[in-house]
């Protein structure tokens, strides 16, 4: 149960902390392509995987 708690948390932290990454890299007049690569990988693989737990809303079990 803590494990899911901490899991979670690291998703949100990864989407923030991506976020922030990618903005900071593009605010800047000397943009820095990499630094702009990094943060909008690490705000996908977070949305990622949150989306992964979220259930579907086409449950069929019928």
């Amino acid at each position: 149960m803590l494990r899911f708690v901490v899991m979670k948390y690291i998703n949100y932290i990864l989407i923030l902390f991506g976020a922030t990454v990618a903005m900071y890299a593009k605010a800047g007049a000397n943009q820095s392509q990499e630094l702009l690569v990094v943060g909008i990988v690490m705000l996908m693989l977070g949305i990622y995987r949150v989306s992964k737990q979220v259930p579907s809303k086409n449950n069929n079990d019928d």
